[in-house]
Parts: structure tokens; C-alpha cells; sequence
């Protein structure tokens, strides 16, 4: 006898419920916004999580083809509230390309639509204000950018459209690039508009090393501060009031953007999130950052996990970018608070607060000539490439590979108390001796001062600094401490094997 699986029990008897019709987009039917012809879906060990809306009652029948042969199908039914459905598909090995076709079968008729020229890989989204916004056509070089493009076919794009909402959406409202394979106009389309350089540079740099698929997914809008991306619940917990609001450009209320342009993403498998935001939050709740910030990854860390059935890792891999420069002359310059702050105030990632991160150091990409801004610079390429550094590290596990570059484990204050001695666990590569970039906080009295500590000499991994000119206590040092500390690619202190710049960083000094 004839075994009949439960997948095709299932199927016969919502025929047997009624006559049938032909194929066809019909009643409310349909995939979700994201999901269509030349995307990836995340490959394995996740199952991909695919989605749609359907006529309550009905059943969807999800199959995976390639060269005409089925390789799985998947059954769900339409929930009766939300009019959705949704199949976890099986861990699939990284490749293509595949047809993906769903059915949905009522009591009168089966509707059907088919995407196209699928592909598996891993999923990053890219988010965060201007400097992620950025388009190709914006950096330098940019049309030897856009013309290498072609030669990337498996990696593919999506630019989520700029929308607010004030309540949680279930589905993007649109998209400004659908899934697309990349060309010149696709990522230069404009300036701030689309393809995100920095999503870019960063996905083609991992593709470069892993050598299968990549889908990038961008979803980032200028002039943001965090708290527009952050969910009520993520605010609430580091004490952020509703009421509180600031203008510039874009939109600000708070989590209007977690509401239309990250929310309606929840479904999607991901493998991680590369994030570049900040310099907002420069003049606006600066002093809250180092909790909203690591609030946020954490709340989108368990809003992904739960939103994909378990799929996406519920510590997926988090990169972020730290501020760059700007000639701004405004007097509360907030650029050394919020890069400390992004780290959660250690200096470093990752750390106890902010795991399984990692951080691309940009405070030495100045631009002072960009057309777009010196808040704006052009050097993405090295941004990108420092970010794909962590993301091989730490969401790929590759060992021996230097992806940041060199902090202090140790201070000393010397017995002669003219210099101070820093001892770093990485090697240290003294480009020059500068006489401000490292600062001393002297306390005499009441009064405590930050004045220069000068550089001297320096080994592998010793540096002494001059601080005779204190003629109080030394209490405190910091490094780079100012919204400009070098020129381009020139700090004083970088990883020698891989350029990598010191981070800043603010610590106290033990008496």
C-alpha cells in the first residue's frame, strides 16, 4: 500500500473542500514586501524564514526547485488574525540559483506566484544615519567602484524606502531598490539616496574572502539619532522619556524608525547588522548613549530571534562604526563622549555589556575638503575594510587575524613621577611623536586640569609619556580625546601588521 506524506493529506483535503481555479496573484496573496526575484535567503545552519499574506482558512504550499527539480516543499496556513503565513525552510548549503513558488490553495481556487533566481548566502543589514546612507557615487573613486560592481553577481542588494510610522508595521510599506544585482546606477542612483557604500564595500570585501553569496539589505535614513531606531521597550529601559525631542534634518521622534524600517524586517533570517550612527547624538542625549546603544543591539538581538522562529542566533554578530570628524565649532562638542559611549564606556568590544560586537575605528579617515561635509568623508573603502576585519573575527570565527587596534592594559606611573608608562598586549607601531594627542588630568588642590602629556621614547609594546609639567597629582590620561586628533591616516599609534589606529580611550590612574 501506498504511503500518503501529511504534506499531501493536507493538500488533497483543502482540494476535496472545493472546486479549483487556475494560477494566478489572487485574493490577498502574496510574499511579503522583501521577498522576491534575485534574493538571498540566509543559508545554513539557519533555516531561511519566508513569509506572505493569504485568504483566512487557506493553505500555502512553498516549494524550492532547481533546474526543475523539487529539491523541498512547506506547508502553513494562513493565520486568522493577522492574515499571514509563514514556513522555516531547511538549513540549505550556500549557492544557487533556485525557484521559490507558493500556492495558496482555497476552497475555490489555487493562486500561485514564483520568485526568481534565488540565492543562498549570508544576510547583513546595514543601518544607522548619513555616513551609512552614502552612496557609491559619493566616495572616492567612485566610478571604479561602480564599474567592479558587475563583476559581483552573487552579491545582492535591497534599499529599504524611507518611511515613519507611529506604531509597529507588520510589512514594509516600500522599498526603494528591490532585490537587485548590483550595477553602476544601482549604487550611485544619488547622493544619500541609494546603494550604502559602506553596506557595500563591506559585503563585497566578505565576499572577496567567503567566496559564496552575500545579500545586503540597507535600511538607513540621514540625520537620525538612535532613539528614532530604538523600541519603546529598549528607551524605557535606560530611562529615555517620550517626550523628549530635538530637530535637525530627519525624522526624530523616537522610534519611528524601528517602527517602519526595521520592524517589518523581524522575519528575516539574518546572519548579523553593521551599524553606523552617532554623530545626532553628539548634541542630543549623549550622556544616555552608552545605554541606549547596547539597549538597542540587545532589543534587536531578541526582537530578530523571536521574529524568525529561533532562526536568526539570538547573539548574532553586531559591527558598528566609530565616529569619525568634522570641523564643527560647536562649544559642547559631544564626538569624544559618543565614541566612548559607543563602546560602552571600556574603550573596546567585545565587551561584558556589548557581546560578540565588533568596531571599525574611523577617527583617522578625516575629510576636511568633502563636498558633502567634513562630518561626511569619503574614504568608505577603509571604513568597509575595517569593519570586514571584525566581522571575520568575530562572526566568522577567524583566528590569529588583528582586527583592532592597540589599547593599554596597563598604566604606570613611574617613582621619579616624571613620566608615565603605558604597556600594551599588542605590538605598537609609533608613526610619530605627537605632544597633545595624550592628555593628563593634574589635580592641585580643588582644581584639576587637562594639559599635554607628551610622547617618548616607546618600544614593541611600551610608550612613556612626559608628566613633569603636572605639578600636582595625576590622576587621569586620555587619547584622542577631541573631535579631530590627527590628520588622515596619520594618529600616532597603529597595529603594525595590519594599520590599524589606537582607539581613544579615558581611564584613571591608580595612586
Amino acid at each position: 500500500m501506498t504511503k500518503v506524506s501529511p504534506l499531501w493529506l493536507l493538500l488533497l483535503l483543502a482540494l476535496l473542500r472545493g472546486p479549483c481555479g487556475g494560477s494566478g496573484a489572487g485574493v490577498n496573496f502574496r510574499f511579503a514586501s522583501y521577498i522576491g526575484d534575485h534574493m538571498v535567503l540566509q543559508k545554513e545552519p539557519a533555516g531561511a524564514v519566508v513569509w506572505g499574506y493569504g485568504e483566512v482558512g487557506g493553505i500555502v504550499m512553498v516549494t524550492l526547485q532547481q533546474a526543475q527539480k523539487t529539491i523541498m516543499k512547506k506547508i502553513a496556513y494562513v493565520k486568522e488574525q493577522s492574515e499571514t503565513w509563514i514556513v522555516v525552510l531547511d538549513p540549505m548549503k550556500p549557492g544557487g540559483p533556485y525557484n521559490m513558488t507558493a500556492e495558496h490553495i482555497t476552497k475555490k481556487k489555487i493562486f500561485s506566484q514564483t520568485v526568481y533566481d534565488v540565492l543562498f548566502g549570508d544576510i547583513w543589514l546595514c543601518s544607522g544615519q548619513s555616513n551609512m546612507e552614502m552612496t557609491v557615487s559619493q566616495i572616492f573613486n567612485a566610478s571604479e567602484e561602480e564599474a567592479r560592481a558587475v563583476a559581483y553577481p552573487f552579491i545582492r542588494i535591497l534599499t529599504v524606502a524611507l518611511v515613519e510610522a507611529k506604531e509597529e508595521l507588520e510589512d514594509l510599506i516600500s522599498v526603494d531598490l528591490p532585490w537587485s544585482l548590483p550595477t553602476p546606477k544601482n549604487l550611485g542612483h544619488g547622493n544619500f539616496t541609494y546603494y550604502s557604500a559602506v553596506c557595500w564595500l563591506f559585503g563585497r570585501y566578505l565576499y572577496d574572502t567567503l567566496m559564496y553569496p552575500i545579500g545586503l539589505v540597507s535600511s538607513s535614513w540621514s540625520g537620525t539619532p538612535i532613539e528614532a531606531w530604538s523600541s519603546w521597550r529598549s528607551l524605557q529601559s535606560c530611562g529615555v522619556t517620550m517626550e523628549e525631542k530635538h530637530l535637525y534634518n530627519g525624522p526624530t521622534d523616537h522610534s519611528v524608525l524601528w517602527n517602519s524600517m526595521i520592524h517589518p524586517l523581524l522575519n528575516m533570517t539574518l546572519k548579523g547588522v553593521v551599524w553606523y550612527q552617532g554623530e545626532s547624538n553628539a548634541y542630543y542625549n549623549t550622556d544616555l548613549y552608552n545605554c541606549t546603544f547596547p539597549a538597542l543591539i540587545e532589543d534587536w538581538r531578541q526582537a530578530f530571534h523571536y521574529g524568525s522562529l529561533g532562526q536568526t542566533q539570538r547573539l548574532f554578530p553586531f559591527g558598528f562604526v566609530q565616529l569619525s570628524t568634522t570641523t564643527s565649532k560647536k562649544k559642547d562638542d559631544g564626538f569624544p563622549r559618543i565614541r566612548w559611549h559607543q563602546t560602552a564606556d571600556l574603550g573596546y568590544v567585545p565587551n561584558v555589556r556589548m557581546p560578540n560586537t565588533f568596531m571599525a575605528v574611523a577617527m583617522d579617515l578625516c575629510d576636511r575638503d568633502s563636498p558633502f561635509g567634513s562630518i561626511h568623508p569619503r574614504d568608505k573603502q577603509t571604513v568597509a575594510y575595517r569593519l570586514h576585519l571584525g566581522a571575520r573575527a568575530i562572526a566568522y570565527g577567524e583566528k590569529m587575524l588583528p582586527y583592532q587596534g592597540p589599547l593599554p592594559e596597563k598604566i604606570e606611573l613611574l617613582a621619579d613621577e616624571k613620566f608615565l608608562k603605558l604597556y600594551y598586549e599588542q605590538k605598537i607601531q609609533v608613526q610619530k611623536l605627537d605632544d597633545k594627542i595624550y592628555e593628563i588630568l593634574c589635580c592641585s588642590g580643588h582644581q584639576c586640569k587637562w594639559i599635554p602629556a607628551p610622547m617618548g621614547n616607546s618600544s614593541s609594546q611600551t610608550l612613556a609619556l612626559k608628566v613633569d609639567s603636572c605639578h600636582g597629582t595625576v590622576t587621569a590620561l586620555h587619547y584622542a580625546w577631541t573631535t579631530w586628533p590627527c590628520e588622515y591616516k596619520q594618529c600616532p599609534i597603529y597595529n603594525p601588521s595590519s594599520t590599524l589606529p589606537a582607539p581613544p580611550f579615558i581611564t584613571f590612574i591608580p595612586s
